[in-house]
C-alpha cells in the first residue's frame, strides 16, 4: 500500500512533504489528442461495448433490497471467453448469453468493483445479447439507488432516489460504469401502485401487476453514458409547463408544488435561452425537476430527469429570504447546462471532467447576468475564482485537466479547480475571442460531438476553427498545469512619458520553509489601462513586455474587469498612484485590488500592514462584494487566532471596522432582495460571531419575539438570528431550536434550526448535537456537516474529531466512502499543529483509497499553511493594531 508516516513530533511542513511524495505522478498533464474511443483512459477492456441496456427493477422500499433483471445488447469487438463490466454489492442469479445458449460463471472484483463473466466458448465478434439477473442494494447514503426518509404532516415517509456520479450505476445494475461507453436505456420498475415513479423519459405505458402494484415502463433514452439514468420514486407530484413542445416539470413530495413554480418559470425561459445559445435544441421529450428531501446535498444533472436537494429547488415566500431566488436560479442554471455540456455531449473520461462543470458554471452565471443584471453575479460570485486561486498557488493544486486513476480518484476531482478555475479560465477565453466567435466555436463542437464524447483538444479545435485565432497554445497553460500566474506589473517615467514593464512567476502560497515550486509559462491575456479611459492595447504576455502607460504618473490598472485568471504585485509606484485613484475605479477594479492584496500577505509577498492601511481606504458605502472580501479575511485570521492571545485584539478591531458598516444599513430598510440585504444578514452574523454585545443582545430579543410572532422576524435575518442564538445557546434555547427543527417539514426550515443548534459553543450542548447524528432524526445528508459545524462555528474541533474517531464505523455504514475519503479529512483542517497531522496522516481508513489519500494530502498541506501565517501573520497584526489604536 502507498501509505506513508508522518511522526507526531513532525511539524505539519515536514508531514506534508512526506505526503506529496504520492502526488508528483498527478502534478501533470500531457498535451491531449481529439477523442478516440480505444486510447480513452479507463478500467474496462474495450472489446465488449454495451449498445442497449433493457432494464427492470423491483425495489422493496421495506428491506431495501433492488431484484432486477437485465438483457444488455452488446457489440463484441474481437472474440473474447471473457466479459468484463463494473458492479459493486451485487448478488448474481442466472447470468447467459443469446437466449440462454451460454451460461456464464461470475468471479467479483470488490476492490476493482467489477465482475467478469467467463463463458465455456468464446463469444464471437459481432451483436450478442446478455441477460442478467441481479439483487441490488438500495442505500442508506446518497449513491446509487439511496432511501429517503422525510416528515410530513401525516408522519414519515420514505422515498427513493437515485445519484451515480461519477461512478454508481453499478450500485444499481451491473454495467459498464465508464462515460465513453454510451448506450441507449429502456427502464421498467415495478413500485406500488400510489406511487409515482420518474425517470429519464416520458413513461410509455403502466400495467398492474399485482393488488398493489404496478409496471411502468419508460421510452429509451438516447445514447447515454450510465451515471446520467436517474429513478425517483415515491409519493410525489408534478406541475408541468411547455417550453417549445418540450414538457417541462417540477416534481416534488405532496403538497410543495407551489414551492416549485419560480424553479418552472427559470426552467422554461433556460430552456429557450440554451436552445438558441447552442444552436441544438433540446433533444428530449420532457425535463423534470426533482426535489429530493434527503440522499445529497447538491444537484445532478442526470439527462431528462434533475434531481436537487429540495431546498436547492424550491422557494418557499413563508421561510425563504427573497435572495434564496438567486441560488435557486443559478443552480439550475449550471445544471440546464449540462444538457449540453456533459449529457448531449460528455468528457471521455474524468480527467476531462472540467469540460462538464467548468463550463456549467460560466453557462450558469452567463444565464443569470443575461436575466437579472441586477443580481451581477459576475461581481457578487467574485469569491468562487478566490477559492480556487487559494487551492491552485498550493503544492497539491492539480492541472484542470488531471490524470485520473480509478473512481475514488474521480470523486476528488469535483473540487474548486475543476468548477471555479474553470468557469474562470473560459470566461477569460470568450474575453479574448469575442463573445460571437466563442459562440460559434461552441456551436460547432456540440453539433459535431452529440450524443458521443470528446477531450478538451476538441474543444480547442471548434473555437479555434470558428473564430480563425489560435488559442489552444493559451488555453493549455493554464489547463494542462496547475498554478496561478502573478503578473508583476511596474511603471516608469521618460520625461513626460510612461512606460509599463510586464512579467510573469508563479504565485505560491507555502510555508516560509518549504522547497519552491517550479516556475511556469503561461500566454496570458492581459488587460492593461487608465483608471479613465480607454484600455491601452491587448497583450498576451508570455515572459515579458513593454508598452507605453499614458503619462508620467498615471495610474494603470492591469487586469481590468478583474475578467483575468491571475494575481497581479504592483510595484510602489504605480501601486501609491493606484491608491489615489481607488475611489474613482469601477467596483470590479477595486475589489480586485482588495483580493489581490490579502493573496500577496498571505504568500509573504507583502507585510500585512499593506492589507490593513488599505482597508483605511475603503468606503462604509461600498459595493457588498468588497466588504464581503473583508469579512472573509477577518474570518481566516480570527479562525486562526482561536486560542491565542492575538483574538480578542482581532475581534475588536474587526468589529470597529464592520460596525460603521452595519450602523449606515441597520437592522431593517431597502428592498428585500438588493445586496443590501445580504451584506446585512451577513455583517450580523460575523459581528455576533466577533462578539458584538448589542448585536447578540438585538439577536436575541429578535428571536424571542419571533418565537411569538413569526412575522416579527423578516426571513432574510432568520438565519444569521438564528446562528447568533445558537452560539450563545444554553439548554432551553438550544432545546427551542430542536423543537422548531423537528416541526417543521420544511427542509429549508430544519436545516437552519438544526445548524443552529450545531453551533452551540456550550460543551455539554455540543456534546448533544454530535449524539444527534447517530440517530434517525437528522437527515443523513446533513449529519457532516452538523459535525463541521460544531467543530468550526461551535469552536469545538477535538470533540468532534474524537467523536468521529470513536464512532466511524457507524458513521461511515450511514455516510458512505466520501465520509472516509474528503469529509475526515476536511474536518482535520480545523487544526492547526503537528499533532493532528501526524493523526491525520495515520488515519488508516483514509489511507485506504487514492483518492482519500489525495486529500489527506490536501488537508495537511492545509495544516502546514495556517501553521506558517498563524507564526508569520498573527504577531505582526496583533502589533500593528496595537500601534494604530484609536
Amino acid at each position: 500500500m502507498n501509505r506513508f508516516a508522518c511522526h507526531r513530533r513532525w511539524t505539519p511542513l515536514r508531514c506534508l512533504a512526506a505526503a506529496t511524495v504520492l502526488l508528483s505522478a498527478a502534478a501533470g498533464a500531457q498535451a491531449e489528442q481529439t477523442f478516440s474511443f480505444d486510447n480513452t483512459p479507463g478500467k474496462l477492456p474495450k472489446t465488449v461495448v454495451p449498445v442497449n441496456y433493457a432494464i427492470e427493477l423491483t425495489p422493496s422500499f421495506e428491506t431495501l433490497t433492488l431484484p432486477g433483471v437485465e438483457t444488455i445488447d452488446i457489440e463484441v469487438r474481437e472474440p473474447t471467453a471473457q466479459v468484463t463490466l463494473n458492479t459493486i454489492s451485487t448478488t448474481f442469479g442466472d447470468v447467459a448469453a443469446d437466449d440462454d445458449t451460454q451460461r456464464a460463471a461470475v468471479a467479483t472484483d470488490a476492490a476493482a468493483q467489477t465482475a467478469t463473466l467467463t463463458f465455456a466458448q468464446p463469444l464471437a465478434a459481432g451483436r450478442h445479447t446478455l441477460r442478467i439477473a441481479f439483487t441490488a442494494q438500495i442505500n442508506k447514503f446518497g449513491s446509487g439507488l439511496f432511501s429517503v426518509n422525510y416528515p410530513t404532516r401525516t408522519g414519515m415517509k420514505r422515498l427513493i432516489s437515485s445519484k451515480l456520479e461519477p461512478a454508481d450505476a453499478r450500485r444499481i445494475f451491473p454495467c459498464w460504469d465508464e462515460p465513453a461507453f454510451k448506450a441507449t436505456f429502456a427502464l421498467s420498475v415495478v413500485v406500488p401502485r400510489n406511487l409515482l415513479a420518474v425517470g429519464n423519459m416520458p413513461v410509455a405505458g403502466e400495467a398492474q401487476v399485482a393488488d398493489n402494484l404496478k409496471r411502468v415502463t419508460f421510452a429509451p433514452t438516447p445514447r447515454m453514458s450510465s451515471y446520467l439514468f436517474v429513478l425517483t420514486v415515491g409519493d410525489l407530484e408534478r406541475v408541468t409547463a411547455d417550453a417549445g413542445g418540450v414538457t417541462v416539470g417540477v416534481v416534488t413530495t405532496q403538497g410543495k408544488t407551489e414551492q416549485g413554480r419560480f424553479a418552472l418559470d427559470s426552467a422554461v425561459k433556460l430552456l429557450a435561452y440554451y436552445n438558441d445559445y447552442f444552436g441544438v435544441k433540446y433533444p428530449l421529450p420532457k425535463l423534470d425537476l426533482i426535489a429530493v428531501p434527503g440522499g445529497f446535498g447538491g444537484a445532478m444533472e442526470n439527462w431528462g430527469g434533475i434531481t436537487f436537494f429540495e431546498s436547492r429547488l424550491l422557494f418557499d415566500p413563508a421561510t425563504n429570504a427573497e435572495s434564496a431566488r438567486r441560488g435557486i436560479f443559478a443552480i439550475i442554471a449550471h445544471e440546464m447546462a449540462h444538457m449540453w455540456f456533459g449529457d448531449l455531449v460528455t468528457m471521455a473520461w474524468w480527467d476531462n471532467l472540467w469540460l462538464n462543470e467548468g463550463f456549467a458554471s460560466w453557462m450558469a452565471t452567463k444565464a443569470s447576468e443575461h436575466f437579472y443584471p441586477q443580481w451581477q453575479n459576475w461581481l457578487n460570485g467574485y469569491g468562487a475564482k478566490q477559492f480556487a486561486m487559494t487551492l491552485d498557488a498550493r503544492r497539491t493544486s492539480h492541472p484542470i485537466q488531471q490524470p485520473i486513476a480509478d473512481h475514488s480518484e474521480a470523486v476528488t476531482a469535483f473540487d474548486a479547480i475543476t468548477y471555479n478555475k474553470g468557469q474562470a479560465l473560459i470566461r477569460m477565453l470568450e474575453n479574448y475571442l469575442g463573445a460571437q466567435a466563442f459562440r460559434d466555436g461552441i456551436r460547432e463542437y456540440v453539433v459535431a460531438h452529440a450524443y458521443g464524447n470528446s477531450t478538451t483538444a476538441d474543444l480547442w479545435q471548434a473555437l479555434e476553427s470558428a473564430a480563425g485565432k489560435k488559442i489552444a497554445g493559451v488555453a493549455a497553460s493554464f489547463t494542462e498545469q496547475d498554478g496561478v500566474p502573478l503578473v508583476v506589473a511596474e511603471t516608469a517615467c521618460d520625461g513626460t512619458s510612461q512606460r509599463l514593464t510586464l512579467r510573469q512567476e508563479r504565485f505560491v502560497t507555502a510555508p516560509a520553509d518549504a522547497a519552491p515550486l517550479p516556475q511556469h509559462k503561461w500566454q496570458i491575456p492581459v488587460a492593461v489601462g487608465p483608471v479613465h479611459g480607454k484600455p491601452l492595447a491587448d497583450v498576451l504576455l508570455q515572459g515579458r513586455a513593454d508598452i507605453p502607460a499614458g503619462h508620467c504618473g498615471d495610474p494603470i490598472k492591469v487586469n481590468l474587469g478583474d475578467i483575468g485568471y491571475y494575481r497581479v504585485e504592483y510595484g510602489p509606484k504605480n501601486r501609491a498612484a493606484l491608491l489615489n485613484a481607488f475611489a474613482q475605479m469601477p467596483v470590479e477594479d477595486r475589489l480586485n485590488i482588495v483580493t489581490d492584496s490579502w493573496a500577496l500577505v498571505q504568500a509573504g509577498r507583502a507585510d500585512p500592514s499593506s492589507y490593513l492601511a488599505l482597508l483605511d481606504a475603503l468606503d462604509i458605502g461600498d459595493h457588498r462584494a468588497v466588504w464581503d472580501q473583508v469579512i472573509s479575511s477577518f474570518a481566516m485570521l480570527d479562525r486562526l487566532a482561536r486560542d491565542r492571545d492575538e483574538r480578542p485584539v482581532i475581534q475588536a478591531y474587526a468589529r470597529a471596522k464592520l460596525r460603521p458598516v452595519f450602523d449606515r444599513l441597520g437592522w431593517e430598510g431597502g428592498p428585500a432582495d438588493d445586496d443590501t440585504a445580504l451584506l446585512r444578514a451577513s455583517l450580523i452574523r460575523t459581528l455576533g460571531d466577533f462578539g458584538d454585545k448589542a448585536i447578540l443582545a438585538e439577536a436575541e430579543r429578535r428571536f424571542a419575539a419571533f418565537l411569538v410572532d413569526s412575522d416579527a422576524l423578516p426571513n432574510a435575518l432568520r438565519d444569521p438570528v438564528s446562528h447568533l442564538v445558537g452560539i450563545t445557546a444554553e439548554r432551553s434555547t438550544y432545546d427551542t431550536l430542536l423543537g422548531l427543527a423537528r416541526k417543521s417539514t420544511r427542509t429549508n426550515e430544519r436545516l437552519r434550526y438544526y445548524f443552529a443548534a450545531a453551533s452551540a459553543r456550550n460543551a455539554e450542548l455540543a456534546e448533544a448535537t454530535l449524539a444527534l447524528t447517530l440517530t434517525s432524526e437528522l437527515p443523513d445528508t446533513i449529519v457532516p456537516g452538523v459535525i463541521g459545524a460544531v467543530a468550526s462555528a461551535g469552536e469545538r474541533p477535538q470533540l468532534a474529531w474524537n467523536f468521529v474517531k470513536k464512532n466511524f464505523d457507524a458513521l461511515l455504514a450511514r455516510q458512505g466512502p466520501n465520509f472516509r475519503d474528503q469529509f475526515v479529512p476536511n474536518l482535520v483542517t480545523n487544526f492547526t499543529d503537528a499533532t493532528h497531522a501526524a493523526e491525520l496522516a495515520a488515519f488508516a481508513p483514509s489511507q485506504s483509497t487514492g483518492g482519500g489519500r489525495l486529500m489527506v494530502a490536501r488537508a495537511l498541506e492545509s495544516i502546514a499553511i495556517s501553521a506558517d501565517l498563524q507564526a508569520r501573520m498573527l504577531p505582526v497584526i496583533g502589533a500593528w493594531i496595537k500601534a494604530h489604536k484609536q
